[in-house]
């Protein structure tokens, strides 16, 4: 299993973002959190298979129809950092 971390720019707050992001998630089977940050940015933790998560980086840059992504930016994350299922907050 591999993680990362993702941290996505634009018009993502308030959009339901994160509540479409578990969605994606969760169908590509992947397990992690999407939360937002106090800077406007949306952080999404997701483990899983490497495709899946390449996947889930693709989708990033569309999100929801309200959304107006701007950068994604990805790092490697460890996979003990990720619990199970996925979860907003």
């Amino acid at each position: 299993m591999t993680a990362a971390r993702f941290f996505v720019e634009g018009r993502v707050q308030g959009v339901f973002y994160r509540a479409t992001t578990r969605d994606k998630a969760l169908s590509l089977g992947l397990c992690g959190h999407a939360r937002n940050l106090a800077d406007g940015r949306v952080e999404v933790l997701a483990a899983g298979p490497e495709a899946a998560l390449d996947a889930l980086e693709a989708w990033l840059w569309q999100g929801p129809a309200l959304a107006r992504v701007s950068a994604v930016r990805r790092e490697a994350a460890g996979p003990d950092a990720v619990g199970e299922g996925f979860v907003t907050g």
